[in-house]
Parts: structure tokens; sequence; C-alpha cells
């Protein structure tokens, strides 16, 4: 795409790739040449450089060397993406590529399933189907999913649905091309949930030791674990007191 770009406007220039393979010896090459007092531009086919993307090693080694390095604004398909997708205002989280495998992934996405935030991912077309699967399966199949295929290409598509009917709507002939997925954040907790997981954790205390109380709590209810372990603590106190 770059060269059809640079043939189309009559540029010429030396083009080298840059990929997870080479970035290490592409950046010390560049370096080079910039020492040289070649100017040399970084840029990518789809994206931006340095986003989820080869390019962040050639930046840290330019900057290291004492070279300027000048970014200029272009298309982001996260941000493209969240403009598009009618998810409601507040903050993102965006999370690049999840792990390729799916028990890596799985855990990625537990560890990202109940922050209160919007979330943002990028997928492969050959693995989008099992990453939306795994997300209904840890986020929950009710939480809203908003697909962007292909943004601003021919066959541009953005889709609103739940998890729960994501991977059915993909296989439809649509497992093509790059994704963006965009996943409703956590809700907050209710003042019922509050209370729900103070009650698991004081009948879980009077049974197990502290440590494991905490734990099982935070699991079985979703609950932030220094909440738990603050409220823990103040129930153990208490306890104490009563026996002494």
């Amino acid at each position: 795409m770059t060269a059809r770009l640079l043939e189309r406007h009559r540029m010429q220039g030396k083009l080298i790739a840059v990929h997870g393979h080479n970035e290490q010896r592409a950046a010390d090459w560049i370096v080079e040449q910039l020492a040289r007092g070649k100017t040399v531009a970084l840029v990518t086919d789809a994206g931006t450089p340095a986003i989820s993307d080869p390019g962040a090693t050639v930046v840290k080694k330019a900057r290291a060397a004492g070279f300027r390095v000048v970014p200029i604004p272009g298309p982001n398909a996260a941000v493209t993406a969240l403009s598009a997708s009618g998810i409601s205002e507040g903050p993102f989280l965006f999370a690049g590529f999840l792990p390729a495998r799916p028990g890596p992934r799985r855990k990625a996405l537990e560890r990202l399933s109940m922050l209160p935030y919007t979330l943002v991912f990028y997928e492969a077309p050959h693995r989008v189907v099992e990453c939306v699967e795994d997300m209904s399966a840890t986020l929950g199949p009710e939480r809203v999913l908003v697909i962007a295929r292909e943004l601003t290409k021919l066959f541009e598509q953005i889709h609103r649905c739940v998890l729960s009917e994501a991977a059915a709507w993909l296989r439809e002939d649509r497992e093509r091309g790059e994704f963006v997925l965009i996943a409703e954040g956590a809700a907050a907790p209710s003042e019922n949930a509050k209370l729900d997981w103070e009650r698991v954790l004081t009948t879980l205390i009077a049974e197990l030791p502290l440590a494991h109380a905490v734990k099982l709590t935070c699991k079985l209810t979703g609950a932030k674990k220094n909440a738990v372990y603050a409220r823990a603590l103040q129930l153990a106190r208490v306890a104490n007191a009563r026996r002494s």
C-alpha cells in the first residue's frame, strides 16, 4: 500500500519492512541512517505505527540517540471505531491485541472483566470468532459489543449486538478484514451488590481463614479485593474483641 501511494505521487525512496521478527535490527539500521543525515518516515499500511503495530522500538532508539521524532496525525482504528460505536461516554481502555492462545486470552479477559471502562481490542480475522466467544464467556453474554471491520475501506461495517450474538454474526461470511472490538465496561455495583458481598464475606469468615474468605468472596461476587480485605480485617477485629 505504501509503495503504491509513493508511486502515485511520483515519490522515490528506499523502503524497508519493520516487523516483529526484525524490529531490533531494523531500528539499529534506521538510527545509522539518521546519523548519516538521512530523513526517515515511519509509516504503516494499516493503523498507526507503534500502536499495536511495530515501530515502538524504532522510536525509542531514535530518541535515545538524540534524534527528533515528529508525529503526524493520521487514522487510528481504535479512536475511529469508538467515535462511531455509540458506546456511552466516559473513559476507555485500549488493550490492543489479546493473546493468541485460548488460555492466556481468557485470563487476560478475566483481569479486565470487572473494570468500569469501555474495552477496546484489535483482532485478526482468523481469531475473531473464538475471541468473541471467549469474551462472551468471561465478560458476560448480555454485555454490548460493537464490531468494526475494514474501517474507512470499501467494505466497512460497524455492527452492534450483545456478546452472545457476535460469533453467529461473524460466521455469516464476515470473518475477513481488520477488526476493532469494543465492549461495554462493567456496570457499577449497586448498593444491593455491596450488601451481597458483605453478606458472603461475613458467612465465609466465620468458617474459613481470613485470606481464603477474602479470595472466595471476590471470586463469587466480583467485589474489589482491597475493599473486601479491609472489611475482613474489621470483622476479624470485632470478633477478636468479643472473644477477649
